[in-house]
């Protein structure tokens, strides 16, 4: 098993990895849409999916995988009214529609209106 960092997405906020690398798949934790060169989080749940998926995005490029050998998604909304807006900006990004799930939470860490985590091959 790998433990798997970069710089270019958020670091943990917590007890926890970015992602791990173990048997030939990468499990990245929860990305929050939290910019991570300054810790700033962008207005409106567009803006907020585009930086989740970045996030997901750099920590998958730092394990050597990428959005294409995405095959499961798990998606988090602070309000399940945000997910068409949602779903237009997360369908740029896993073009290769991976299974996921996608629901509504009371909270998000932050006051962050979504999360994404992934599971890819290498």
């Amino acid at each position: 098993m790998n433990v798997i960092d970069t710089k270019n997405a958020p670091g943990a906020i917590g007890p926890y990895s970015q992602a791990y690398e173990a048997n030939g798949f990468v499990i990245t934790s929860g990305q929050l849409p939290v910019n991570p060169a300054d810790g700033s989080m962008p207005d409106g749940i567009a803006a907020q999916a585009d930086q989740s998926c970045k996030n997901v995005g750099a920590i998958l490029e730092a394990a050597g995988s990428g959005f294409d050998k995405v095959v499961k998604t798990t998606c988090f909304l602070a309000d399940i009214a945000d997910f068409a807006a949602f779903n237009e900006v997360y369908a740029k990004y896993f073009t290769s529609k991976p299974a996921r799930s996608c629901f509504a939470v009371k909270d998000l860490p932050k006051g962050a209106l979504c999360e994404i985590e992934a599971i890819a091959v290498k």
